[in-house]
């Protein structure tokens, strides 16, 4: 119980950070200052050993299956702690970019299941890769590249983040059964996108 405990926690704090995230991409006039800035959350996620579903599903490939009830609670606490930092936000001076968060969500829920789909896939690919990257690499500048470049490259890119999507429909006050059909499908999307290169890599050959 305590083990759950702390992944549900440390998810719940991913939520405020990927809140954080889509406040100041929301703020800002600039997009690609926005999708820099939204890196912000990432970068807190990894530094505090914060829980990001889209960051650890990659990893399932490599566990027991018992490891999927782990994910399914950093969803549960993913999704807890962006509805929580949206609602605040809501009851502030600042909620009024609500409004572009509903343009943003209408373009989102406007489109075809297929399409946002294989747009989760893509940001599936690059949030494995940032979350790896950050594990991996030694180098300073290379650890703060791994986080920021993925997150501007999703955002300019139009890539689906299930996560990023749980604070939107939030704070843009979208929700219902069909946004939570399409939320479904992108949290499909960013899991296939996330295990693919784990798939790939355990054909490599050893050199």
């Amino acid at each position: 119980m305590k083990k759950f405990m702390d992944i549900l926690l440390r998810a719940i704090g991913t939520g405020f950070a990927i809140g954080i995230g889509g406040v100041v991409y929301l703020s800002c006039d600039n997009k690609y200052i926005g999708a820099f800035l939204f890196g912000t959350g990432l970068f807190v996620i990894l530094s505090f050993g914060f829980n990001l579903f889209t960051g650890k599903v990659g990893y399932a490939v490599e566990n027991k299956p018992s490891y999927i009830i782990d994910l399914i609670v950093i969803w549960l606490g993913n999704l807890i702690g962006a509805m929580v930092s949206a609602g605040l936000i809501l009851c502030t001076r600042i909620s009024g970019i609500s409004d572009k968060a509903n343009k943003i969500c209408e373009t989102k829920l406007n489109d075809t299941l297929l399409s946002n789909f294989i747009l989760a896939f893509f940001c599936g690919m690059l949030m494995f890769i940032a979350a790896d990257g950050y594990k991996n690499i030694k180098n300073t500048v290379g650890k703060m590249l791994v986080i920021f470049l993925p997150v501007v490259v999703f955002i300019l890119s139009g890539f689906e983040h299930c996560i990023a999507n749980m604070f939107y429909f939030t704070i843009a006050q979208v929700w219902s059964l069909r946004t939570v059909g399409y939320l479904m499908i992108m949290t499909l999307g960013n899991a296939v996108g996330g295990i693919f290169i784990p798939l790939l890599r355990k054909g490599f050959i050893k050199m």
